[in-house]
């Protein structure tokens, strides 16, 4: 016999406070929690850290307790229920694994699973990100960079996907603006609250992504990035969506990590190419040099990569069709051996050249010549010279 209804919504209740509770304890992607976790409820964990319950059931992990008595010393300062209220109060909410909310793609990141997600925005996160690509790349992006990636971003929202990146300066933000302008979606995934605005220059940018899409944080409200937080967040970006676009990275830079972490969990990873002059393409090069990622020039070839087989087809490449491209083989082949030299060659010369006969060879002349490509002088042909 199951448990009465009220006492199921108890039981959800408890175990998203003390998710809630964990964020503010730990940073993110903290392998030990996430490995007491697979054992216990979050509610069962919480029990232990604060003193309340035997501590055996963690003992084979943290034998000599230091981690246990790091995280009771952050006690104090911990309020799951005023963090909830904040959050709710900035319109957004924490989601949990076994919302129906919740991005099960996430769970491929094992012990390093965020133990919840701070939210803001209308939009299901879960069906959001079942179509979802991540564009990362440089902070201090050229021109160049930002252009490209904006101009993807746009051609991608067009096609129905949604953008996903960190929201900072440089090639997160052109992504971010690029899906907005195109009528798209976008997620934001932060390295500090979703309640802070950081960075402060795209403080407007963040509150349209709120607005127009949705901002996630496994940090709980009014915290602050640091470094570390930052290369953390990118491993989220990575499961999250089905494929990562490196747009520009330096050798040395953390839009790097995002890709690999993207290919460590079998999702596609792309790059774009620029300048071989550019120290802020060398990354990116190197990784599509080395077989990591897949070179990408624009929206169709990454929606055939990462979408639907058979239906997110690139159209195949092609230049312009040229008057000659529509000749017969015989004809383009005469064409070929007629010289562009003011003499030109007798009829009989091109016949050697072709291994055609004089015949067939003095009929394409002249269809050629009706065509405008060619022209008799005397006994001689030549090409027409164009001006």
């Amino acid at each position: 016999m199951g448990r009465p209804p009220d006492a199921a919504r108890l039981s959800a209740d408890q175990e998203r406070r003390a998710r809630a509770a964990l964020t503010r304890l730990i940073e993110p992607g903290d392998p030990v929690i996430g490995r007491w976790l697979a054992r216990m409820s979050a509610v069962a964990l919480m029990g232990i850290i604060s003193g309340r319950s035997d501590p055996a059931p963690i003992g084979p992990i943290d034998s000599r307790g230091a981690r246990l008595s790091a995280y009771r010393a952050r006690l104090p300062s911990v309020d799951p229920d005023a963090d909830l209220d904040r959050v709710a109060v900035a319109g957004g909410r924490f989601i949990i694994p076994g919302d129906s909310e919740w991005p099960s793609q996430l769970n491929d990141l094992g012990e390093a699973r965020p133990v919840g997600l701070w939210v803001r925005g209308t939009g299901s996160l879960r069906l959001l990100a079942l179509r979802s690509v991540a564009v990362v790349g440089a902070r201090a992006c050229t021109a160049y960079g930002a252009h490209v990636a904006g101009e993807i971003s746009a051609q991608l929202a067009e096609r129905g996907w949604v953008i996903v990146s960190g929201a900072a300066y440089g090639i997160d933000a052109a992504a971010h603006r690029g899906a907005l302008a195109g009528g798209g979606i976008t997620i934001g995934v932060l390295a500090c609250g979703v309640d802070v605005a950081y960075p402060s220059g795209n403080s407007q940018l963040i509150r349209n992504i709120a607005e127009q899409g949705v901002l996630l944080s496994e940090l709980p409200p009014g915290e602050h990035p640091t470094r570390f937080r930052f290369v953390l967040r990118n491993r989220v970006i990575a499961a999250l969506t089905r494929g990562t676009v490196v747009v520009e990275a330096a050798v040395r830079s953390g839009a790097l990590s995002t890709a690999r972490r993207a290919r460590d969990l079998n999702r596609h990873t792309m790059g774009v190419a620029g300048p071989v002059t550019s120290e802020l393409s060398a990354g990116v090069h190197a990784l599509i040099r080395s077989g990591a990622a897949t070179l990408v020039t624009d929206a169709a070839e990454i929606g055939e990569l990462i979408g639907s087989m058979g239906e997110d087809l690139a159209p195949i490449g092609s230049g312009p069709v040229l008057p000659r491209d529509l000749l017969e083989p015989p004809a383009a082949q005469v064409l070929d051996a007629v010289p562009a030299s003011a003499d030109g060659s007798p009829v009989e010369g091109l016949a050697r050249r072709t291994g055609l006969s004089t015949d067939e060879v003095l009929q394409r002349l002249y269809e050629l010549s009706s065509l405008g490509h060619v022209e008799r002088h005397g006994a001689h042909w030549r090409l027409v010279r164009r001006r």
